[in-house]
């Protein structure tokens, strides 16, 4: 197979792929520039931060998948993302996210990641704060307070408040209810 198949495989992937250094995007299939309403010449040189809701949840993400990149070698995730610019722009909307870094000894050097939109099936509350969006992802997969305090870098019982919250939100009556709500989105 040529570069020039392997780049046309890249750019028609069913998936958006983008090639990264240090948490900045070098390059990034059609996939990705549409799920998330930009432009290659938008989105190569610019740091992942763009598409995260926050400042404060790039930062959080990274020094989290940091430890499990150097152990494993890859991560996954769904999480809260932000469309970049056109008629979506700033809209939050779910979405699965797996990464493989290139060297585990620097896991932010270099690395592929995927990303799949996942807003067909789970919307997003906007009243969620970046903490209960991150609550909320981890409640998705199932883990304890204590397994999401560990996680977050917060207490169990800190976690525990944020639940509660999001149970209130999406009006559940119990933590399976709640990732019931969360999976459909209601």
């Amino acid at each position: 197979m040529s570069l020039q198949d392997y780049r046309h495989a890249f750019e028609l992937a069913p998936v958006g792929l983008v090639l990264s250094r240090h948490r900045t995007m070098v390059d990034c299939n059609q996939a990705v520039c549409e799920m998330f309403g930009a432009s290659r010449e938008q989105l190569v040189g610019q740091s992942f931060q763009i598409l995260y809701p926050s400042a404060d949840e790039f930062q959080r993400f990274g020094e989290r998948i940091a430890p499990i990149l150097n152990a494993h070698g890859r991560y996954a995730d769904d999480r809260v993302m932000r469309r970049f610019d056109g008629r979506f722009q700033g809209e939050l909307f779910w979405c699965h996210v797996t990464g493989r870094a290139f060297d585990r000894a620097d896991p932010h050097a270099a690395g592929i990641w995927t990303f799949e939109d996942l807003s067909a099936s789970r919307a997003v509350k906007a009243e969620l704060t970046a903490r209960e969006r991150e609550v909320a992802a981890l409640v998705m997969r199932g883990l304890t307070a204590k397994e999401m305090g560990k996680a977050l870098g917060i207490s169990p019982r800190t976690v525990e408040i944020y639940r509660a919250r999001l149970m209130r939100k999406y009006e559940a009556a119990s933590t399976t209810d709640l990732v019931h709500r969360l999976a459909v989105g209601q």
